[in-house]
């Protein structure tokens, strides 16, 4: 028996965003009138929007994030999202958690709008039982909330669920409400990163996923 609920992280775990990520966050700083060439990313990928925009205008000495914040989302909206692709093995994967009964959702720290579009853009909403993102004024913006938001939504418990997802924020957050959390490598965190959070399970790849689930599922079993 699988667990009877995962959720799973957007960036980085199901779709691999970051050149319209990295698009948009140049975006944002050409729109404050700053360089953009040597912009790095990697690392900042996964966090809410906010807080990587103000480890990137740090150094620059500028504490513009919320001006920042509506150009990249400005230009994100318009054209980043379609920058982004589904990971290889990935859609299979997910077709074969649903086949063992398992249920989906899509906890991210992306506005649910764009998540929306990311996933019907690429075939893949109908596979998820809902689809959970942080809210304009600053709802939801930190993993944890949104995670226990998709819990009580959806009247979810936290021993028959999993959180897949590729950075520490995923894990803690996943932590904080007593589920049980996957760290994967294919996106934009490392194994120390994911293991230091408290990660229960490790997957190389999405096919460790299966083995992964079937094994919490069995130690949930009613």
């Amino acid at each position: 028996m699988a667990a009877r609920s995962i959720l799973f992280d957007l960036d980085g775990t199901v779709v691999d965003s970051k050149p319209g990520i990295l698009a948009s966050s140049r975006a944002a700083l050409a729109a404050l009138g700053h360089p953009v060439d040597s912009l790095d990313i990697d690392h900042l990928i996964g966090p809410p929007l906010e807080e990587v925009l103000a480890e990137v205008l740090r150094p620059l000495g500028d504490d513009r994030v919320a001006e920042a914040a509506l150009a990249y989302r400005d230009h994100y909206g318009r054209t980043g999202f379609r920058e982004t692709t589904v990971y290889p093995g990935l859609t299979a994967v997910l077709d074969q958690l649903i086949a063992r009964g398992a249920r989906l959702y899509i906890a991210t720290s992306k506005r649910t709008l764009f998540a929306e579009r990311i996933l019907r853009r690429l075939g893949l909403i109908d596979r998820f039982a809902g689809v959970h993102g942080s809210e304009p004024e600053g709802a939801m913006d930190a993993k944890a909330d949104v995670i226990v938001h998709v819990l009580r939504t959806h009247h979810l418990t936290a021993d028959h669920s999993l959180m897949v997802g590729d950075r520490r924020q995923d894990i803690e957050g996943a932590r904080a409400h007593g589920v049980a959390a996957v760290g994967v490598l294919w996106g934009y965190g490392d194994r120390e990163e994911l293991v230091s959070a408290g990660a229960k399970h490790i997957a190389s790849e999405p096919a460790d996923l299966i083995p992964i689930v079937e094994v919490h599922g069995n130690k949930v079993r009613a």
